[in-house]
Parts: structure tokens; C-alpha cells; sequence
């Protein structure tokens, strides 16, 4: 935080310029160590404060760099220089000078080594350091105190192999401590104990163990004081040790006796605000440092400290229910030990008598003198379900009831929580334990539609795992079958008063927690064989479970099979389950449900093939190969085998894959477009997929592939071109030298496909392109002549049509951006020259990939070396025609900008001609105008909030890391003082008086009145909302501008979505074009289906945007405000805004000379007008 209008700063300046040059003159090197000596000499013989302080100051940071054994050498010399300096400025009124030459004796001290500390010298100038802790003026006394804890924690002897298990000068610095307490005893400020309790914060965890309970005890006694923010600050320091976990050789266990309970209850029942946040947090830590210890002393505390916490939660104040609320989900003392402790019953011995007692404490809360605080009640009963659940579900069923009874009550505010508590439950106990707690009631007998517990059946559905598969079959499927004979019975006999609805949701609800119960099962192996034929029938007869069904069957493929068995036993029924899932997804949507479920049938499908034996596999592969050919099959039906080839292709062995391509070749150059598609997903499946057999039919057969793949080249239809893309692409990393005329000759192919309609297509068809050029570098024999022969292929596509050699600008973009560390400078040359000279091209395709290339060139290749083709460029730009220049207006515009912000504004303007002047000239002021916003901007940030200084590079050693930490507080504390200093300066002197109640003037005499002087303005406190930035008109009405409507304000925004349009040009397109085109375009890797689309309709965001444009809406201007004149028809209707300031009587003659100038114009224009009827009338 640098001033350079500070005497200081500059007097830092001048001292410094002063030693350099002395160092200069006598040969120095101006190392660390020249300046040491330098500014050690300079500090004995200066005199004023300003300089005394500037070379303490340059010192400190000169130290800090100073090699150690340096410091060593001349601790003498030093420490009795700084000692002498302290001493004298001790008592002075300026407090720069102190402080630095105590961080100076800091870090002198943290350079020495261990034998050091043996001397009393060493001793005698920390104990110097040490007695300014006590320091009245706040910096000395930070100083100091940073200063004794590096030289405690951060000495360097402290991380070597020998280091001492604690500092030589720590037992003296406890001592000091204690002393410091002692002396200062019940005084009613306590300031010197606040200051020696800030520090023993920091230094307690750094004690050997007899000084920690000597520090301990006088803590204690220190908390007797009924001083809250001596309590505080002494709970901070037992936080502080507690948290560096050195219980061993920290407070024993018998000190936190006195630590625990009792104390916080008292301490906010006497509002003592200031203090509950360090009591919650230091009881959580003592008692988890308790059980690191002693396990069992530790709970046979907890509960106590629920019984105390619980009391808390009584409180009016939310801060101290949502403080003992979190200390009691905080404690991690006992879940660890939760396994060992078996199932819990309420007769149970220690320690799991005091789990009951604390789960009682808790379950206590839910009665009704807790019910303001019940949310946090249910929220540490989340927890607790969640951590003992499992073992102390026997205990925890009453409260399970009373939790359902609760959720009942009329008005019950807080349903979520108590459906996430129970949801905690089931997830821990599961649901057998959770329904015999609380029963369902309901059994499908009912004559009535209330179930008053039906809400169980959705938290059942979202919370159940690792229950058992038997418990689904045994309860809830007679349930849901029984519910679904009700449903029947009431279509049976209509639906009237108390019968059921003809479709139950209630038996559907009951099948939703089937997936669930198939999350990490069990008992898979015991249990699935008695659920896989009713599996079977609801899929084939149950169109409304089917999506269920089958996303149950692949959570249990997923999350329920881990061991090899239990795949194995799943898998047993594939030759059940994979017939049903093809049979349902070969019939027509009309009897095989929507799109939707057959996409999920088919998901169901790739799931199973995972763990189905190949062997099979190849069986159902040759039926569907029989089915491709036969006659009898229809055009869906065959489309939906070939979507079924392509899931099981993969698996398949390599004779299955040999017939299989038999079978599909003649696809490939059928005329049928969707036909030609599934047959090269086929094959691109079969390419992609990792498995052995595959990659031996790819390798066996690579020669066929590349004939047959050649040969359909011309009848490949636009839809197939993505897989047929993908296809090569996977074949083409397999390829070795000898297949280069292979690879040549699909370079036009790939070519013209990247100017496909499919964005898929297009994406395809560069990542091929790219893998083309790593092909030929594999090939070798250098990187650089490989791509140089690339690039001749690459070429010839300049001399076709005007789309191929629009593509081949678009592939040699895309290759630039890829491969410029590859490419010789003369190449880079040959290729900027002949898209120049493509600039002069009549068809707008041609530009604009030309225009590309050269936005791609400013951004990738460093100044230096455009700098000579800059003329050629901008010539080239220039010489563009006039219609050329109207369309590209815009992506010239950028492209001017980047070549100003990177050559200047006279370069550019002297190589343009004349008619783009005028273009450059308005670039520089909105240049200009985005660098003035950008600073005001700055500034008004900087005015509001001070920002965090740039992060500087940490360094490696220990010092380095204090010394930037040090750095840090100190620019922290001058910002916040200047900060504060400004805002003072801005409130000086301002006060304002509320006013009486009403119309009750404000009585000065009385003895209260000092209270309605405020410091700041009253009045309603303004919302802070977010920013809109739109305009708003005079009316108040936000004026929010159509797409077409806006402008480009900014222009580097608009540069930088034009440099997004390059790349996503050349494949390489951003995150956000990614989601968006996402959205926009189908994909193509689902089945071919008429998939359901979104209509708008309604209002609000389903409103219609292609709407018929508003009347009146041609007369708008698009350049100002208002209305326009239109030749050949009628004048647009003018009317008087209607507002509510015209009926102020006050205004009434201005309005009303208003109207009188508006009626008289318009009369005016009438008698003009009647003249003119007249005159034509007259013969």
C-alpha cells in the first residue's frame, strides 16, 4: 500500500537511493548481506525518527533475505544495536521506528540455531522482545506478539531432522504469561489479561506439558472473573488447543472436568452474547480431544453436554440455538465408534447407557416448550438417525412415532425437516425397522381415500438403500397388487362416494421404491431369482411400469452388483429378460409405449449386455442378423433390430463380427438414408469399442473396411456422415505408413464435411482432420515435413469449387490452430499469402473463411513476426469490394480492432485506404470511451471496497512464508486505516433527530433525549437488489431492448464473441456454444422417433415469441425515440401521455398553458387545411 505523497515513503526512497550508491561506489554487488552491513552502519549514525525509521523499515525487509549464518555471526553486533535503539524509543511518541526494529529482532532471533538459545544473551533480547507484548500502543504491540510466535513456531532449527519437541524459550514465555495474568488479577478492565489471552491463543498448542496445565488452570481461574470477554477469549484459547490435537502431551484429561457443562448455560442465561460461539466451539473441541484420549471418559460426558446444549435451545436468541445446535451434530467422538457397539436396547450397559441418555436429551426437544427451536431439534435428530441409526434403532422407535404423530398436528410448520429426518432414519435402519415403528396403514381394505401416513411412500422412495430385495417381494408387492385389484374393481363399478379412483396412484407410488430397494441390496443372491419373473411380466404387460421397471433393472446392474456372484446371478436371467426387452422395443410405439419408453428399454438393454455371456450375445446377434434380412420384416422393425445390433456389437466375438459385417455391407449403400445411418453406427461401434475381439476383426479385416468404406463414399447420405466420420476416425488411428494412400484419399471427403448441416457432422470432420495430420506425422519423418506434406493434400482443395475451397480455408484454420508449433515459418508464410490472396474473392463464403484465418493469425502468432506481413494483410482487407465491405461490416470492424491493439492506431490507418478512415477513427473513440468506463468503474470499486493486493509468489522456506504473512497484515492494517479514516471523514460532523411518534413534536427536556440523536440517516432502509442495468423511462418502467433491438456497446465483448464465432467455425467452440447447441440440435446417437417436442403456449416464459409484431410497431425509429413519417401512408397517431402530476392543482397553469399552445397548433393546421380544400374546389 504504497503513497508516494508520504514523507515516510518518500524518506524510505531516499534512504534507500542513499545506500545503493554507496554500495555502488565501493564495487558492491548489492546482495542481501552488502545492504545488511550497509543499512546496520547507516542505522547507527542516523538521528531523526523519519530516517531512524525508514532504515528499521528497510532493514526489516533486507533481514528476511539475509543468509543465516550471517546472522549468526553478527547476533551480537546486531541484537545490542536494536536493544539500544528499543530501549530509547520505548517511551517516544512515534511508534514506526519501534515497531520495524522489533520485527527486525524477530526475525534475528528465528535465524539462530539451537546452540544460540543456550546463551543467556539469546534469552535476554527475547525477553526484551517479549515484554512489548504488553505494549499500550496496539502496533508495537502486535509487532511484538507476531514477532514471539515466529520465534516459537517458525524458528529455523524447529524443522530440521533434531528438533526439539518444543522451543528453548517456550517454558520462559508461559512463566511470562502466567506472571502477566496474575499481576493484572480481578481488575475491572482486564486489558493487560486480554492482550496476554490473545496470545496464549496462538502459543498454547507450542507449551511442553507442564507449563499447558499450569496456563490451563490459570485460565480457569481467569474464567471465575465473570468477565465475558475474558471468557471468551480464554474459551478461544482452549479452542486453540483443543484443535492442534496434543492431547498427549497437552491439558489432561482430569482438567476438563471443570472445562465442560456447566459453564455456557450460565453464560447465556446471563446474555453474555459475546462469549457463546467460543464456549460451543472449545466444548466441542475439548470433548473430541477427550476422546482421542480417554474414550470412555468421554461418554460418560456427552451427557451432560446434551442435557446443557438441549437447555440452550430455550433460549430466545437464535445465534446461541443455532450455536448449541451445532455443537451437538459437530462431535466426531462418536461415530468411529459406533460398529463396535452392536445393536443398542435401553437396558444396555455402559457406554451405550449414555448414548441412550443423550438420545433422550435430544428426543426431548420435540415437546412443546422446544417448539421454537424445532427445526434445529429435527435437524440434530437428522443426524443422529444418520450416525446410530443402525446400531440404536431399538431406542428410537417411540421417537419415530412421535416424529409421524407430529408431521399430522394442523399447521405443522416444518414437514421437510421431519420428512428428512425420517428419511435419515430409513436410509440408516431401513425400511423394515422404519414400518414396524411406524405402519403404513395401508392395505388396500379401505373404504375411505385418507391414508393419513401415504407421505411415507415418497420418503421411502427417495431414501432407501442397502435394504432387501426379499422385503420388496414380501410386503410391498402383495401390496401393490392388492391396490391395483381396488383400482380395478372401482372402473368396475364407476367411481361414486368412498370407492376408488379406476386408476390408484397408489399402487404406482408402491413400484417407485423398487429402484431404491435395487440401490447396493443385500441379499442378490438370495432374493432376485423370486423377483425376475414378476420383473418380466410387469415389462411386457405393464406399459405404466415399464420405465420403472427397467430403471430399477439398471440401478441394480450399476449400484447393486459388486461381487462377481452377484453379476453372475443377475446375468442368469439375461436369457429371460434381454427376449422380453426386444420384443417391447421392436413393436410400434402404439403397443410399445412413447419414445421416451423406449429409449429407457433400450438403456436397459446396454445395461444388461455388460453382464451377459458373450456367448448368448452372439446367439441373439445371429436371430437379429436372420431378422435384417428376412422379408417379412418391416421397415421399423428392422430400423429397431439394427438400434439393438448396434448395443450389442460390441460384445460379440469375432466370428459373430465377420457375419454380422456380411450382413450389414449392403447397407451401407442403401438407399434408404436411416438404414445407411444404423449400419455405420454399426460399424462404428464395433471400431470404438476396447474389447479384444473387436480390435481382432478391425485389424483382420482393415483391408475390406477401407474398400468398402472408399466405395460408398459417393452414395453416403448427409445423416450417416457423422458415424461414417466417427467410423474413419477410429480406423484411422490404426493406420501405419503403408495405408498413407488411404488417409489421401479421404482428405476431400473430410473436407467438405466440415461444412456440414449436422453439427455433429461438422465436429466429426475436424477431429478426423486433426487426426489425419498425427497420422502423418506418425508417419514421419520429422513433424515438419510431415505436415508440409499434409498441407500440399490440403491445398489442392484451393482450386475446386467455391464451397470446397471455402472448407479447405475452414481445415487450414483449424490446422494452423492445432499444429503451429509444427509448422515452418515459411509455410506460415505460403499459406497467410494465398488466403490474402483469396480475399479478393467474389463469393462471401470465401471472405468470411478468409477473414477467419486471419483473426485466427492475430491471435495465435507472436507481433514480431506479423509485423512483416502486417502491409500484406491490411491490403488485402482493403482492396475488398464494396458489397463485400457492407456484408462483413461488423467482422471487419473487430478484425480493425485487434490489428489497432496490437500494431496502433497510425500504422493501421496508413495502410488502409481512405474509406476506412472514418471506420478506424470511430474504433478509437470507442476505445477510448471502454477504457474511461472501465476506470470509472475501477474506481468506484476501489471507492466501495478495498481490493485484496495481487498474490505474490509464496516462497519455500519458513521465513519467506512469515515474512509474506507479516507483509500482508501490515498493508491489511494501513488499508482498513485509511478506509476507515475516509469514512470518518465523510460522517464527521453529521447527526441527525428523530422526531416524536406522529404528530407529537420532540421534548428537549426530556432525560431520554439523547437517544433520537442518530449517527445516521433514518428513514426506510433501502433493499439491496441486484443491479439491473436497463434503462428506465420517465414513467419508472424498465425499457428492456428486443435482440434485434440492441446495440454493441462494447466493443471488446463484441470482439471477443466474434473470435468465439471463428473457433466454433473451425470445431473449436466454447462451453457456452456447446450447452446451446446442445439444446438446438437433436442427437444424433438416439434412435430415429418421432421424440415429443416442446410447444410454446400460454404466458409468462411460455409465451409465444414469434408473435405478430404490435401495431403501429412500423412507424417506429430505429435510431431515436418516437415515431417516423412513412411516404405513402398515414401519419402516425399522436397522443398525451396520461400522468398523475397534471392533477396537481399547483401545476394546473402550466398544464394548462401547455394545452392551450397544443390546441392552438392544431387549429392552425386545420385552417390550413380547410384553405387548401377550398382553393382545390374552387373551378
Amino acid at each position: 500500500f504504497w503513497e508516494s505523497n508520504s514523507a515516510a515513503h518518500k524518506e524510505i526512497c531516499a534512504v534507500l537511493a542513499a545506500v545503493t550508491e554507496v554500495i555502488r561506489s565501493q564495487g558492491g554487488k548489492e546482495s542481501e548481506t552488502e545492504y545488511f552491513g550497509a543499512l546496520m552502519t547507516t542505522l547507527e549514525a542516523v538521528e531523526s525518527p523519519e530516517s531512524l525509521a525508514a532504515v528499521a523499515y528497510l532493514l526489516n525487509l533486507v533481514l528476511k533475505r539475509v543468509p543465516s549464518p550471517v546472522l549468526i555471526k553478527k547476533f551480537s553486533d546486531a541484537s545490542k544495536a536494536f536493544m539500544g535503539i528499543v530501549s530509547s524509543q520505548a517511551c517516544s511518541s512515534s511508534t514506526s521506528a519501534l515497531r520495524w526494529v522489533l520485527s527486525c529482532l524477530a526475525t534475528l532471533l528465528r535465524k539462530q540455531d539451537l546452540a544460540a538459545w543456550s546463551y543467556p544473551v539469546t534469552l535476554q533480547v527475547y525477553h526484551g522482545l517479549l515484554s512489548f507484548c504488553v505494549h499500550t500502543k496496539p502496533k508495537v504491540r502486535k509487532a511484538a506478539q507476531y514477532g514471539v510466535c515466529s520465534v516459537l513456531r517458525g524458528s529455523e532449527f524447529m524443522f530440521g531432522d533434531a528438533a526439539p519437541e518444543h522451543h528453548p524459550a517456550a517454558p520462559s514465555t508461559a512463566k511470562f504469561c502466567v506472571r502477566e495474568i496474575e499481576k493484572a488479577g480481578g481488575t475491572k478492565e482486564a486489558t493487560t489479561t486480554l492482550h496476554i489471552l490473545a496470545l496464549l491463543r496462538d502459543l498454547l498448542p507450542c507449551f511442553p506439558a507442564a507449563m499447558v496445565k499450569t496456563c490451563c488452570e490459570t485460565l480457569l481461574r481467569v474464567m471465575t472473573l465473570s468477565h465475558v470477554l475474558v471468557t471468551a477469549c480464554a474459551m478461544q484459547a482452549f479452542h486453540s488447543l483443543f484443535s492442534a490435537q496434543l492431547g498427549c502431551k497437552g491439558v489432561p484429561p482430569v482438567m476438563e472436568h471443570p472445562l465442560l457443562t456447566p459453564c455456557p448455560l450460565q453464560l447465556v442465561t446471563a446474555c453474555a452474547m459475546q462469549a457463546f460461539h467460543s464456549l460451543f466451539s472449545a466444548q466441542e473441541r475439548a470433548h473430541v480431544n477427550l476422546g482421542r484420549l480417554q474414550k470412555d471418559l468421554c461418554w460418560a460426558h456427552l451427557p451432560r453436554l446434551f442435557s446443557a446444549s438441549m437447555n440452550c435451545f430455550l433460549s430466545p436468541h437464535s445465534q446461541v440455538v443455532a450455536a448449541a445446535a451445532q455443537t451437538l451434530e459437530g462431535p466426531e467422538c462418536v461415530a468411529p465408534h459406533m460398529d463396535d457397539l452392536g445393536t443398542i436396547s435401553a437396558s444396555a450397559p455402559a457406554p451405550a447407557a449414555h448414548l441412550c441418555k443423550m438420545f433422550r436429551s435430544v428426543e426431548e426437544g420435540l415437546t412443546y416448550r422446544f417448539h421454537a427451536a424445532w427445526d434445529e431439534v429435527l435437524r440434530v435428530l437428522e443426524v443422529f438417525f444418520e450416525t446410530c441409526g443402525k446400531q440404536c434403532h431399538p431406542i428410537m422407535r417411540k421417537c419415530l412415532r412421535s416424529l409421524c404423530d407430529l408431521r399430522l398436528s394442523p399447521h405443522f410448520p416444518y414437514t421437510a425437516e421431519v420428512d428428512q429426518a425420517v428419511g435419515a432414519a430409513v436410509s440408516a435402519m431401513g425400511p423394515e425397522v422404519l414400518l414396524e415403528a411406524v405402519p403404513l396403514e395401508i392395505d388396500g381394505k379401505e373404504e375411505t381415500l385418507d391414508f393419513p401416513r401415504s407421505w411415507l411412500l415418497p420418503v421411502l422412495r427417495d431414501y432407501v438403500q442397502g435394504a432387501r430385495l426379499s422385503f420388496f417381494t414380501s410386503y410391498f408387492l402383495p401390496l401393490a397388487a392388492t391396490l391395483k385389484s381396488r383400482g380395478e374393481e372401482g372402473s368396475m363399478a364407476g367411481v361414486s362416494a368412498g370407492c376408488w379412483p379406476p386408476t390408484s396412484p397408489f399402487a404406482f407410488q408402491v413400484w417407485t421404491l423398487l429402484p431404491g430397494f435395487c440401490t447396493h441390496p443385500t441379499d442378490v443372491l438370495g432374493a432376485f431369482k423370486g423377483l425376475a419373473r414378476t420383473l418380466g411380466m410387469a415389462i411386457s404387460e405393464r406399459p405404466d411400469l415399464r420405465p420403472t421397471v427397467c430403471q430399477a433393472l439398471r440401478t441394480l446392474i450399476h449400484k447393486g452388483c459388486e461381487t462377481d456372484a452377484e453379476r453372475a446371478e443377475v446375468g442368469r436371467f439375461a436369457k429371460n429378460f434381454l427376449p422380453i426387452l426386444f420384443n417391447v422395443y421392436s413393436q410400434p410405439e402404439e403397443d410399445g409405449g412413447s419414445s421416451a419408453q423406449r429409449r429407457s428399454v433400450l438403456d436397459t438393454v446396454r445395461a444388461y449386455l455388460t453382464i451377459t455371456d458373450p456367448q448368448m450375445v452372439c446367439g441373439f446377434l445371429q436371430k437379429a442378423s436372420e431378422k435384417l434380412t428376412s422379408p417379412e420384416s418391416s421397415e421399423f422393425a428392422r430400423l429397431s433390430i439394427l438400434d439393438l445390433v448396434v448395443a450389442m456389437a460390441p460384445y460379440a466375438d469375432e466370428q459373430s463380427l465377420g457375419s454380422l459385417y456380411r450382413t450389414i455391407q449392403p447397407s451401407l449403400q442403401s438407399k434408404e438414408r436411416s438404414m445407411q445411418k444404423k449400419a455405420y453406427r454399426v460399424l462404428e461401434e464395433v471400431c470404438a469399442a476396447p474389447h479384444a475381439p473387436c480390435q481382432a476383426f478391425i485389424r483382420s479385416h482393415l483391408p475390406d473396411l477401407q474398400a468398402a468404406l472408399l466405395d460408398s463414399l459417393k452414395s453416403a447420405a448427409s445423416p450417416a456422415k457423422r458415424p461414417r466420420l466417427k467410423c474413419l476416425f477410429h480406423i484411422v488411428k490404426q493406420l501405419s505408413a503403408e495405408h498413407e494412400p488411404f488417409i489421401t484419399a479421404l482428405v476431400p471427403e473430410v473436407i467438405l464435411c466440415t461444412k456440414e448441416v449436422s453439427v455433429g457432422a461438422r465436429k466429426n470432420a475436424f477431429v478426423l482432420l486433426v487426426e489425419m495430420a498425427h497420422a502423418f506425422i506418425r508417419f514421419g519423418p520429422t513433424p515438419q515435413e510431415a505436415m508440409q506434406r499434409f498441407l500440399l493434400l490440403v491445398y489442392a482443395g484451393l482450386t475446386g469449387s467455391v464451397t470446397m475451397i471455402s472448407c479447405t480455408v475452414l481445415a487450414l484454420t483449424r490446422l494452423f490452430f492445432e499444429f503451429k508449433d509444427h509448422l515452418e515459418l515459411s509455410v506460415v508464410e505460403q499459406l497467410l499469402q494465398n488466403v490474402c490472396l483469396l480475399l479478393a474473392s467474389r463469393t462471401r463464403d470465401v471472405v468470411k473463411a478468409a477473414l477467419g484465418f486471419i483473426k485466427v493469425t492475430l491471435l495465435l502468432v507472436d507481433t514480431k513476426l506479423l509485423a512483416k506481413h502486417v502491409q500484406e494483410m491490411l491490403e488485402a482487407v482493403g482492396n475488398l469490394s464494396d458489397d463485400m465491405r457492407r456484408h462483413f461490416r461488423m467482422k471487419l470492424r473487430n478484425l480493425f480492432t485487434k490489428f489497432i491493439r496490437k500494431f496502433g492506431f497510425e500504422l493501421v490507418k496508413g495502410l488502409l485506404p481512405a474509406e476506412y478512415h472514418k471506420v478506424l477513427v470511430n474504433i478509437r473513440k470507442a476505445e477510448s470511451r471502454s477504457r474511461k468506463q472501465r476506470a470509472l468503474r475501477q474506481a468506484a470499486a476501489d471507492t466501495d471496497e478495498e481490493e485484496a493486493p495481487p498474490a505474490q509468489p509464496r516462497g519455500d522456506s519458513m521465513e519467506e512464508i512469515l515474512a509474506d504473512s507479516e507483509d500482508e497484515e501490515e498493508e491489511e492494517e494501513e488499508r482498513q486505516r485509511s478506509k476507515e479514516w475516509r469514512k470518518q471523514a465523510r460522517q464527521k460532523g453529521q447527526a441527525w433527530l428523530k422526531e416524536g411518534e406522529e404528530d407529537e413534536p420532540l421534548n428537549f427536556l426530556d432525560p431520554n433525549v439523547s437517544q433520537r440523536v442518530l449517527a445516521t440517516k433514518p428513514g426506510p432502509r433501502r433493499s439491496r437488489g441486484v443491479s439491473h442495468n436497463f434503462q428506465v423511462s420517465e414513467d419508472g418502467r424498465l425499457i428492456i431492448h428486443e435482440e434485434e433491438e440492441e446495440v454493441d456497446g462494447d466493443e471488446a465483448k463484441g470482439a471477443d464473441e466474434e473470435m468465439a464465432d471463428v473457433l466454433q467455425d473451425v470445431g473449436l467452440r466454447s462451453k457456452k456454444n456447446q450447452k446451446r447447441r446442445f439444446r438446438e440440435e437433436p442427437d444424433d446417437e438416439e434412435p430415429d422417433g418421432t421424440y415429443p417436442q416442446y410447444r410454446a403456449g400460454g404466458s409468462g416464459i411460455h409465451r409465444q415469441l414469434d408473435k405478430e409484431p404490435a401495431f403501429g410497431a412500423e412507424y417506429r425509429s430505429k435510431k431515436g425515440k418516437g415515431d417516423v413519417k412513412k411516404k405513402g401512408q398515414l401519419d402516425p397517431y399522436a397522443y398525451i401521455p396520461l400522468n398523475r402530476a397534471r392533477l396537481n392543482k399547483r401545476k394546473r397553469a402550466k398544464m394548462q398553458g401547455q394545452f392551450k399552445g397544443l390546441m392552438k397548433g392544431a387549429q392552425r393546421g386545420a385552417k390550413a387545411g380547410r384553405r387548401k380544400r377550398l382553393k382545390a374546389q374552387r373551378p
